[in-house]
């Protein structure tokens, strides 16, 4: 036991006096998920939470047209620009190049036009199928009115999903208004002329059935996950997983510098020093998570950011770091027991983990990738490491509910301590 104490505190001895590992390990994981978690809470916002700048140009002064930017307005996701009637489509386009606003809409001068005559249309074959004279006023096969278009410019910086979202909102607007013509038209008819009251024409227009959305949890709590949720897990595991750097150099500079051979010479295995490293490293996966996850807990608020939200299972929570703390302590030493310089340890284990983050769900969400890479991402083991993560934060789970989770990342464990045990005894270390 003294001698596992005496060799940990060695490793750590070498580990403090490592400045930039340091900086790798704790410094650039804080930083990624400041920026990234305020980059993703943005867009959260600007898709949930803010209204998105509209330039609107209006060539029709009828009626409806004025009710279609009243909608617009009421509606509550856009903040409505007007722009001068006069102003060319041309001119429009500029002031998005100059983003001025994302997106500009282009009302035409017969709009008012068209959904009046659509509302009429409507309402005679409507009030001719509940006729009881039998008499026919709209034939079977008449011609339908070609409205003319809205025309919907944005900018090319606005991903396509973003747009979608966009056109159903605008696509809702507009048949808002199209309904409400068409039902003031029918009560009109039916009603020898008289004005459909206000309050029965919104409660015909509005009277929906209501949505509501609950994120589906474990533990039965109506948390709505959020950016700092998504990223705190996902940068903790990144940061894990980046001791490569430091821990692969660790063992290829013993390698080379003939400590490894000397060890051999004494009364002490091998095994031991590989042990007390791993203990060192797990050590330091641990201390990562307890900064990151103290990071958005008490620190993301202060900066505007959502507050970090604890599972309720926290002795599943210190398993789940312990072992993927372990995990990321193994694939260290596989890499830097294969390695033969530090430069090699450094650039494979750098570009490995950016590798394994990319196909494992952190980068790019797992649900997001095509149904090609969905059979490589299960073999990254940042990507099972990530999943039991989310299994607890987001998905209100246990450590009974991660289990499935867990058990690849001890098939990974075990295959990179096999490897590595081979790997030394092929040099002849051990």
């Amino acid at each position: 036991m003294f001698k596992l104490w005496a060799t940990i505190k060695k490793d750590a001895l070498i580990l403090l006096r490592d400045k930039v590992g340091l900086a790798l390990m704790f410094v650039m994981p804080i930083i990624l998920a400041i920026v990234i978690a305020s980059v993703q809470n943005s867009t959260y916002e600007l898709v949930n939470d803010k209204k998105v700048p509209l330039l609107i140009l209006n060539k029709d002064t009828a009626g409806p047209s004025k009710v279609l930017e009243q909608t617009l307005e009421k509606g509550g996701m856009f903040i409505l620009k007007k722009v001068p009637s006069a102003e060319s489509d041309s001119a429009l386009k500029l002031r998005l190049q100059n983003k001025e606003a994302l997106l500009a809409m282009v009302i035409p001068e017969n709009y008012s036009q068209d959904v009046l005559l659509k509302s009429q249309n409507v309402s005679d074959q409507a009030l001719t199928v509940m006729s009881v004279t039998g008499e026919d006023s709209a034939t079977s096969d008449e011609e339908k009115i070609k409205a003319s278009p809205i025309t919907v410019y944005y900018h090319p910086i606005l991903q396509p999903s973003f747009r979608q979202g966009i056109d159903g909102a605008l696509g809702s607007v507009l048949q808002i208004v199209q309904s409400k013509y068409i039902v003031r038209q029918l009560y009109s008819g039916i009603n020898d002329n008289a004005t459909i009251p206000d309050s029965l024409e919104t409660q015909i227009l509005t009277n929906q059935t209501p949505i509501n959305q609950v994120a589906v949890s474990k533990d039965e709590k109506a948390l709505v996950p959020n950016a700092t949720q998504h990223n705190i897990p996902a940068w903790t595991v990144f940061a894990m997983f980046f001791i490569v750097i430091s821990l692969g150099s660790s063992i290829v500079r013993e390698k080379n510098s003939g400590s490894f051979l000397r060890l051999k010479t004494m009364p002490t295995p091998l095994s031991l020093s590989l042990i007390s490293k791993q203990v060192t490293y797990i050590a330091i996966t641990i201390l990562q998570a307890i900064i990151i996850f103290a990071l958005g807990k008490w620190f993301f608020p202060l900066i505007g950011l959502p507050s970090l939200n604890f599972p309720s299972d926290r002795l599943g929570l210190l398993l789940v770091i312990f072992i993927c703390g372990w995990c990321a302590a193994s694939f260290a030493i596989f890499v830097g027991v294969f390695a033969k310089t530090q430069e090699q340890s450094n650039g494979i284990g750098a570009i490995s983990i950016v590798l394994f983050a990319a196909i494992g769900g952190l980068l790019v969400p797992a649900f997001a990738m095509p149904q090609s890479f969905q059979t490589v991402m299960r073999l990254s083991p940042l990507h099972w490491c990530l999943e039991a993560f989310y299994g607890l934060f987001l998905e209100g789970g246990t450590l009974k509910d991660v289990l499935k989770n867990l058990v690849p990342v001890f098939i990974i464990i075990a295959c990179l301590q096999f490897a590595a045990w081979l790997g030394m005894r092929r040099q002849q270390y051990a």
